[in-house]
Parts: structure tokens; sequence; C-alpha cells
């Protein structure tokens, strides 16, 4: 039997989170997608992107109308604001609110309690080294789209 290599490993890490929150738990479910598109704009901002639908939808890796969807149920929850673009009237661009700051630190929180149970036992080298591996994959991941 072979081992896998170690894309196949990040794949099946990538495969194993994007199921937890969608295991029956509609609710969580549900949560987890106002966080994953309020990231998704979080993230874009940070990066100096305009945060519109497509830009969104590119992010997370789903369609328009499904990213179009996570933005209006992100705003009804109040984790995001919705207007035109600055630059271009027909073009709408979201913001995270200040309601949606708070959500993220709470998810950022709890990201880096999972972190600490992930990686319980590892020195603090061994983090250092793996933060800095996944952020240099990062980085080399939004290279490659541009």
């Amino acid at each position: 039997m072979s081992s896998s290599g170690p894309g196949q490993v990040l794949f099946a890490f990538v495969r194993h989170w994007s199921r937890r929150s969608s295991a029956g738990d509609h609710k969580g479910a549900e949560q987890g997608r106002l966080v994953l598109v309020t990231e998704a704009v979080h993230s874009l901002a940070r990066r100096g992107i305009a945060a519109t639908v497509n830009a969104i939808a590119h992010e997370i890796g789903i369609d328009q109308s499904g990213a179009s969807r996570l933005i209006k149920n992100a705003a009804e929850a109040g984790y995001l604001t919705i207007q035109a673009s600055e630059t271009d009237g027909r073009r709408r661009q979201a913001t995270v609110t200040p309601s949606g700051h708070t959500m993220l630190e709470h998810a950022h929180d709890w990201q880096e309690q999972v972190f600490d149970r992930l990686t319980e036992g590892w020195s603090e080298q061994q983090r250092r080294d793996f933060q800095q591996a996944m952020t240099d994959l990062i980085d080399r991941s939004y290279a490659l789209d541009a």
C-alpha cells in the first residue's frame, strides 16, 4: 500500500473540515455559511479587492447565484452591508459591519481553540513552522489565481 502524498493529505484535511459544519446540524451549518461569506469579504478587503458578488463567488469557490444568496443572508443577519460600487454604480459591493467583525472575532477565537486541540503536544516551534508553511501555501495560491 502506498502512502498518500502531501497534496493528497492537504485535500483530505480540507474535505474533512468542509464536511464538519454540514453534518446534520442545520443551525450550525447556516452559521458556518455566514462565517464563510463574511470571512471572504473580510479577506478580499484586506487584500485591497472589491468584495463584489463575482469576487466573493470566486473567493469561496461557488457560482454567482449561490454567493448572492449567501451575501443576502449575511446582510439580513447584520454581518454585511451591500451598496453600489463607488466606481461603477451597476456593481454591488459588500463590506463587513461592526457586528460582522465581532462575529469574526468569535469565529477566529474558536479556530484558534480547535488548532490548539489539534496540535496538542506540538512545540511552539512546530506550531510556528506549520503556520508559516500554511501562510506560504495560501500566498502562493493567491499568486497562481492572479
